[in-house]
């Protein structure tokens, strides 16, 4: 394909003289707008204004100056169409072989007043792209300077083919629906709307734009690459907007392990502490300070606390830091240090030390899977609401054990499932997680307790499907059980509470984690 004419409108004047002056070698006639114009002539390069062209004057500062027939012609005339001709050469227009543009700069106008990023925003740009990509056969688009060396050598070599040029529309039109989704995302922050009007887990369609914030030191494995993207139409908060202090550079599994124990430690209502190894939570205490808080979860699996993630509900002082600094740990996730904390665990450089942001609303949950898909769904956010919970057993639970049951049923939502959990006086004792079977669950959780389970609760995420570990926690000591119920033999759970005198709650609200 041989370039007769092409029009060049640029923000980014990167390469620009540079592309112009081979393009003027080659005989290519240049059409362009006023700012690219006054620097392609400063350059001594000779080019036709796109207002000479249409006969038309930029108007409005600049805001109507290519929206024009003579342009759009140019751009989407199909030359193996008879009729396209015929009209082409009635009407006097030219086609246009190559068009070179990149829009304003919208996303770097974002810091100042709302009137720059309007104005920012292009519109003639956007539609002159549209048209040369949608007519990627006879033109060419160029929205890249990155790509200008590549049309170089096509031109020269006389290899511009239909496949390279399909190849910078699919580049065009990316960029440009980047482009309407970032102002869109503007919008939205403008209007206050909420993300569901863009589309939810319920349609069939929906808008997933995500932006890099950050990349990550490996995925789950060092081979892996990995990445932080967050949704551009949702402020950041929590773990996305966390500033690292000190340590190494933080991993994907890192950020995982993070959020599990972020969103644990954010549904205590106490002074709390929350140790999660592999996105498990192995350690949870509660306490009047930091320190005491910090000593009760450590205290519940020492071996599985060493290298696992520290999350804290309140700032961390010196002397939580001086206890903190006995164990080795990866991470320390909380809302603030203390300068003396910072001090003491300085001396640990490899130690991750990370000041959070407050956690705002977790929104959808999305994963992948084989082959391309997605699973969408809205996040968990049903916590413990006693009032909506049914005893069934003949014994109704004590005071305390309403509250234990409470600690208890909050860990385990949070527990991959299967997951019991075992918890007295406001204490965890034992998690069984990520089991295949309950009562296996059951039992590993109660292996964990040194101290034995007499007088403790138990909480499972879901239903019993059998008595089997009814009878397991009634043989290790427990006296009240709390789960959502819904299993066919459900009455045959409850009469095996009631044979071994134990209070037993359905929630209704099930919260299997996976």
């Amino acid at each position: 394909m041989h370039i007769k004419t092409a029009l060049i409108s640029v923000s980014d004047k990167t390469g620009l003289v540079e592309l112009a002056k081979f393009l003027a070698a080659h005989h290519v006639k240049m059409l362009s707008t006023g700012g690219t114009a006054s620097v392609l002539r400063e350059a001594g390069i000779a080019t036709v204004e796109v207002s000479q062209l249409t006969g038309f004057a930029e108007i409005l500062g600049g805001r109507v100056k290519t929206l024009h027939p003579r342009i759009y012609a140019g751009l989407l005339a199909e030359r193996d169409k008879p009729e396209h001709q015929q009209m082409m050469q009635q009407l006097g227009l030219d086609y246009i072989d190559l068009l070179v543009v990149n829009l304003y700069p919208f996303k770097q106008a974002l810091s100042g007043p709302l009137e720059v990023a309007i104005e920012n925003i292009d519109i003639g740009g956007a539609a002159m792209i549209r048209a040369a990509a949608k007519n990627y056969r006879f033109v060419t688009v160029v929205v890249d300077p990155a790509d200008y060396n590549l049309i170089v050598r096509a031109i020269e070599g006389d290899e511009l083919s239909e496949a390279l040029r399909l190849r910078l529309a699919t580049k065009a039109f990316s960029h440009t629906a980047k482009y309407d989704l970032t102002v869109a995302a503007y919008f939205a922050g403008l209007s206050k709307c909420l993300p569901e009007e863009l589309g939810t887990v319920e349609d069939e369609e929906q808008i997933l734009f995500l932006k890099r914030k950050t990349k990550l030191r490996y995925g789950e494995n060092p081979h892996q690459f990995a990445a932080l993207y967050v949704d551009a139409f949702r402020p950041c908060s929590g773990i996305t907007e966390a500033v690292q202090l000190q340590g190494k550079e933080l991993s994907y599994n890192n950020y995982l392990d993070m959020d599990a124990a972020v969103g644990l430690v954010d549904e205590l209502d106490e002074v709390a502490c929350v140790i999660v190894k592999h996105t498990n939570p192995c350690g949870v205490g509660l306490g009047r300070s930091a320190l005491e808080a910090f000593l009760e979860a450590r205290a519940v699996d020492q071996v599985s606390a060493f290298g696992g993630i520290v999350a804290f509900n309140a700032p961390v002082d010196a002397v939580t830091a001086e206890e903190i600094a006995k164990t080795f740990f990866e991470v320390i996730v909380t809302p603030g240090f203390s300068k003396e904390a910072l001090e003491r665990l300085s001396q640990r450089k490899n130690l991750r030390l990370v000041v959070r942001a407050s956690s705002g609303e977790r929104g959808q949950e999305v994963r992948s899977v084989e082959g391309g898909g997605l699973l969408v769904q809205t996040s968990d956010d049903r916590t413990f609401e006693r009032a909506g919970c049914q005893v069934k057993t003949k014994r109704q639970p004590t005071e305390l054990e309403w509250q234990d049951m409470k600690l208890a049923w909050t860990i385990c939502k949070h527990a991959k499932s299967n997951a019991i959990v075992y918890v007295r006086n406001s204490k965890l004792l034992g998690i069984g997680a990520g089991q295949t079977s309950r009562i296996d669950a059951a039992r590993f959780g109660a292996q964990k307790v040194e101290s034995g389970l007499s007088a403790a609760v138990m909480a499972s995420d879901a239903f019993f499907p059998f008595r089997d570990s009814v009878d397991e926690a009634a043989r290790q000591g427990v006296t009240a059980i709390i789960q959502p119920g819904g299993s066919i033999r459900d009455q045959e759970v409850i009469d095996a509470a009631d044979e071994h005198n134990l209070a037993m709650v359905f929630t209704g609200i099930r919260h299997l984690r996976h």
